[in-house]
C-alpha cells in the first residue's frame, strides 16, 4: 500500500521574457456547465463607415485577441486574485486624504 503524502507549494510563472504580451481591451464571457470562456478582443475607435455600419446594425465587430478556456472550479479563484488585486491598485492609486490644516479656530 503506497501512503500519500500532502505537499504545500506555490505556483510562480517562470517569465523567460520571450513570451509576446497581448492588449485587450474588451471582454466576452461566455460559460457552459463545465467551463467558462474568455474571449478579449481589442476595440479601436471607430471610423466614420463603422460608426455608419454600427448605427444600422447595432453590432461593432473586434478582432479577437486571445480565447481562455477555463475549468469552472477556477473561477472563483480567479475573481478572488482580481478583486484582491483591483484592491491593491485602488488603495495604491487613489488620492491621499489631506491632513486637515493646523489653524487656530473657525473661519467664518
Amino acid at each position: 500500500m503506497t501512503d500519500r503524502k500532502q505537499i504545500n507549494f506555490t505556483i510562480v510563472p517562470e517569465d523567460g521574457g520571450s513570451e509576446p504580451r497581448t492588449y485587450a481591451n474588451f471582454c466576452a464571457v461566455n460559460h457552459t456547465p463545465f467551463d467558462f470562456t474568455l474571449t478579449f478582443c481589442e476595440v479601436q475607435p471607430l471610423s466614420e463607415k463603422e460608426i455608419r455600419d454600427a448605427e444600422a446594425e447595432h453590432i461593432v465587430r473586434a478582432p479577437v485577441k486571445a480565447r481562455l478556456v477555463l475549468p469552472v472550479q477556477f473561477v472563483p479563484t480567479l475573481i478572488a486574485a482580481l478583486q484582491e488585486n483591483m484592491r491593491i491598485f485602488s488603495e495604491s492609486h487613489s488620492p491621499q486624504p489631506q491632513a486637515p490644516p493646523q489653524d487656530k479656530g473657525p473661519i467664518h
